[in-house]
């Protein structure tokens, strides 16, 4: 994997937890970070059988290190057990250890030592258009995504395909996270769909033949290895039913086409939910790194979608709106939700974003290219 991009991500000077997608590039972010660091690599098979056979052997190897080294593990949650060691590590060595890893669902039933108030815990996302710099294209984004390990590759819409059998063979499969491994296969073409979507959970187990309380499972899973997550509905309290239920994204547009079984060309009808899918990605991706906001969700009548607006940010007492549209020109058809949501409490824009050209302001709503958007959120948040 390339390491010629520079991550904005910063970080820490204290032991924590690195999460985040297979393919996100954590190990080489943490090899050009900290090359002088302490290495152990859980998929080494014969150091983790090691490990799983003797877990004293971890502190015994660890044990002999100067005071204070660095040392960083990769793939903890193959190995839970483990973080009692790190624990007795941090306490009596004072090392401070780097644990990435691709789930947290198999940390968390386990039911181990989680290292509370000693390690913080980070994710790392795909990269971010400031990231990739003058390589950024949105036309390749929302084709084949910005996973590093795809972005990187000869033939992105190949490894977008492997990429998926891996996930079922080594991520779900090997660490045994689901027991109906086959109707995860039928859920996740149907989850694809489901992408930028308050999902219809009966309907989604019908088309994935399976129990509707098996869907939920399913889409715990794929938010506890970090590959979607739910955008909750922000309740504005302005005189109309609100919708309440979440909607929930995938982390990348490549997958979401993938999963659909696409053609390379993006075609008109998927462009602008694939859009407002990456722009959720980008503002969660910037939360996480530079703590810009204080929640984000999105806002939408229950029974007037025209009048949805795709995000509400929120700072302390002031927010700001935000509805995004895949299309170079803006028509007044746009400013429906935005209109609706003005009345709201602590609102300090509106903003609409485009991918057109020019920048501009209609009826108090601030019309932004993707570019001054970016920008925005370059220089510290909108």
């Amino acid at each position: 994997m390339s390491i010629a991009y520079r991550r904005l991500f910063p970080p820490p000077g204290q032991s924590f937890f690195l999460l985040g997608a297979r393919g996100t590039g954590k190990t080489t972010l943490l090899r050009a970070t900290w090359p002088e660091a302490t290495r152990i690599d859980l998929l080494d098979e014969a150091r983790y059988q090691g490990y799983l056979a003797n877990v004293g052997l971890f502190y015994e190897e660890l044990s002999v290190l100067p005071r204070g080294a660095r040392v960083i593990v990769d793939e903890i949650q193959r190995l839970p057990q483990l973080l009692n060691e790190v624990h007795r590590l941090i306490e009596e060595r004072r090392l401070t250890f780097v644990l990435s890893g691709s789930s947290a669902r198999k940390l968390r039933r386990a039911g181990v030592n989680l290292l509370a108030g000693r390690a913080l815990h980070r994710v790392l996302h795909p990269f971010v258009p400031a990231e990739l710099g003058g390589d950024f294209s949105l036309d390749r984004v929302l084709a084949t995504g910005a996973l590093p390990i795809v972005w990187d590759a000869a033939e992105p819409q190949e490894t977008l395909r492997a990429y998926t059998q891996m996930y079922l063979k080594e991520e779900i499969q090997a660490e045994a996270l689901v027991r109906n491994l086959p109707g995860f296969a039928r859920f996740l073409p149907v989850a694809a769909l489901a992408h930028g979507q308050v999902c219809n959970l009966a309907s989604m187990a019908r088309d994935a033949e399976v129990a509707r309380t098996t869907v939920e499972g399913f889409f715990a899973v794929l938010e506890d290895t970090l590959l979607g997550f739910p955008l909750p509905a922000f309740s504005a309290r302005l005189r109309v039913r609100e919708q309440r239920k979440p909607k929930f994204y995938w982390i990348d547009p490549g997958l979401v086409r993938s999963l659909k079984g696409l053609s390379p060309t993006i075609a008109p009808e998927e462009r602008g939910h694939l859009f407002e899918g990456w722009v959720a990605q980008v503002l969660r991706a910037y939360n996480d790194y530079r703590g810009l906001y204080d929640a984000i969700g999105y806002w939408s009548p229950a029974e007037a979608k025209q009048t949805a607006v795709d995000f509400v940010l929120q700072r302390g007492t002031e927010r700001v709106a935000i509805e995004v549209k895949a299309a170079s020109r803006v028509e007044r058809r746009d400013f429906n939700g935005l209109r609706a949501i003005a009345d709201l409490e602590g609102i300090r824009r509106r903003v609409v974003v485009y991918t057109g050209h020019t920048e501009r302001r209609h009826e108090g709503i601030e019309i932004w290219p993707l570019t001054t958007f970016l920008q925005r959120l370059d220089e510290g948040g909108i």
